[in-house]
């Protein structure tokens, strides 16, 4: 793998420590973005990734940040720049599936989190992500990708996982509507929308393994799969696409 590419500049990827995050920080830092690794709590995880960037050739930096917590947020932009250099490249990964039950046994506590960290913390995200991209605010431009989930339109039934659809099918509508918003400034705004993909959370649910044998493909996604996509819409390539969703589900 060669070295970062120059004039590509910083790509943050929220939830990077593991699984699909990981994944989509390793092959943007493949394609010659400086990567600002961002991980919550699992600071060893995060270093990894680093590690196997740096080991590839390419630039990154682990940066701890709770997305649902703006001076935190606020903190992982100013790093980036300061370290990876412009920010030209955004994909809101980080997640949470929130407590597993009926809408009827749900504390707002937990609602209120799960929302925090699934839709305004990357509302937040994308605020500072125009800030720096933005052509009205002296950007170049730049791409917005965020994570989002079959499970808003295709097992929204699934017992206790109500809630987690519900802030999936969010993010897709912020996506729309932020990438109608920025467009005229240079910003492209996607979404992709993952099935069931081989990660820690998913291995441990019976569930999405049944999922998984259900879907037309008759196999799990891979977190490799889901990080081309997201670099194929960061991409010159992708120039004409804004206001999408990508489903990458072997086709449930």
């Amino acid at each position: 793998m060669t070295s970062a590419k120059p004039g590509k500049g910083a790509a943050i990827v929220t939830g990077a420590s593991r699984g699909i995050g990981a994944a989509i920080a390793e092959k943007l830092a493949e394609d010659g973005y400086g990567v600002v690794v961002n991980y919550a709590a699992d600071a060893e995880g995060a270093e990894s990734v680093v590690s196997t960037i740096r080991n590839r050739g390419g630039r990154a930096v682990a940066v701890r940040a709770d997305v649902a917590a703006p001076d935190d947020v606020a903190g992982m932009f100013q790093r980036a720049q300061q370290e990876m250099g412009p920010v030209t490249a955004l994909v809101n990964n980080a997640g949470t599936t929130g407590k597993q039950a009926r809408i009827d046994e749900q504390e707002t506590a937990d609602l209120a989190r799960l929302m925090q960290v699934n839709v305004i913390g990357p509302m937040v995200c994308a605020r500072h992500a125009v800030q720096a991209m933005s052509t009205a605010h002296g950007g170049n431009g730049g791409s917005i990708v965020n994570i989002a989930s079959i499970a808003a339109r295709a097992i929204p039934g699934i017992p206790g996982f109500v809630p987690y659809a519900t802030t999936k099918g969010a993010l897709v509508t912020f996506t729309r509507g932020l990438s109608n918003e920025v467009a005229p400034e240079g910003i492209r705004v996607n979404s992709v929308s993952p099935g069931v993909i081989a990660t820690e959370m998913t291995s441990a649910s019976p569930e999405a393994m049944e999922a998984a044998a259900s879907s037309p493909i008759g196999r799990i996604g891979q977190p490799e799969e889901v990080a081309a996509t997201v670099s194929w819409l960061v991409s010159p390539a992708a120039s004409f696409v804004t206001g999408s969703d990508i489903t990458v589900s072997g086709g449930r």
